[in-house]
């Protein structure tokens, strides 16, 4: 555009079919969705509802992180719009509850809401109608004074999650451990720490859970890494315990930072993020790892 090009032909073509009109992937990562979800800015954190008719994701511009949606409609993918957004603080790490009547995501918004505070808190907002209500805060349950970020839930409601609340004074304030809190009758209880086949005095975040818990997925910052912070994985035991977390290798991992995994409802593919786009892969790497 600096050149003279025609700013309304930016973008302008129409998005068609499951998975944004993409061809999936194999066993070879593929940005997902260029130059319609993932562009020349920092795209994170994503979801998409069961149905595979709405996409949720984070979008980072000019420092600050808001989130975006876009669905499909009469067989086309609308033009996605920003759905969550402030001057004050930011909002990102959208994650859809198991009902799909809440849209969790964290901020570092005060629960006043007139401010923004130091750390991060998770949040939610209610479906109502085409519209979503004000943000209500997770509650004490969950949320302290230090930071909880990136959400995801089993079929059943339970929420994994990631916190630095007991982070030792040896450690520092960035250190996150994975977390999980039981719904039940209708309120989160207090929260679990993983063991140390998933937590280690190393960075573990961004955990994203199977709906039936039969594997685990997280980011995490270890000297044996291939870049800034890699994928890793763990597969539920016979036993009902976690394997060692293994490093999900050079299909996934690069040298640089890949955060925020999801995998699609269908169970098919995981997108997650790298070098601040979008990418997808096949979950038949999981199969590979498993062995």
């Amino acid at each position: 555009m600096s050149q003279g090009a025609d700013e309304s032909r930016v973008r302008s073509f129409t998005v068609r079919g499951s998975y944004l009109g993409q061809t999936p992937p194999r066993l070879e990562r593929k940005v997902f969705a260029p130059n319609f979800i993932s562009t020349e800015e920092y795209e994170f954190g994503s979801v998409f509802n069961a149905a595979g008719t709405e996409f949720y994701y984070a979008v980072e511009k000019g420092g600050k992180p808001f989130i975006r949606y876009t669905k499909l409609e009469n067989g086309a993918w609308s033009q996605p719009v920003t759905i969550l957004s402030s001057d004050k603080y930011g909002y990102n790490d959208p994650f859809l509850s198991p009902d799909e009547n809440r849209l969790y995501f964290i901020s570092k918004r005060s629960l006043d809401g007139n401010s923004a505070k130091d750390d991060h808190d998770i949040w939610y907002v209610k479906r109502e109608g085409d519209a979503w209500s004000e943000p209500i805060n997770a509650g004490p349950n969950i949320n302290s004074e230090f930071n909880e970020y990136y959400i995801s839930f089993t079929q059943t409601g339970t929420m994994y999650f990631a916190s630095n609340v007991n982070a030792s004074a040896n450690r520092k304030q960035s250190n996150q451990d994975i977390y999980y809190s039981k719904f039940i009758d209708g309120k989160f209880q207090k929260p679990v720490v993983l063991g140390s086949a998933i937590n280690t005095e190393n960075y573990e975040a961004d955990v994203f859970i199977a709906p039936d818990e039969s594997y685990l997925i997280f980011c995490s910052t270890r000297p044996e890494g291939l870049g800034r912070g890699d994928l890793y994985i763990s597969f539920k035991n016979d036993n009902g315990g976690w394997s060692e977390a293994v490093n999900m290798g050079e299909l996934v991992n690069t040298e640089h930072h890949e955060l925020c995994p999801y995998v699609t409802p269908d169970g098919k593919y995981m997108l997650y993020t790298s070098n601040e786009d979008i990418y997808w892969i096949s979950t038949e790497v999981f199969e590979q790892l498993k062995k």
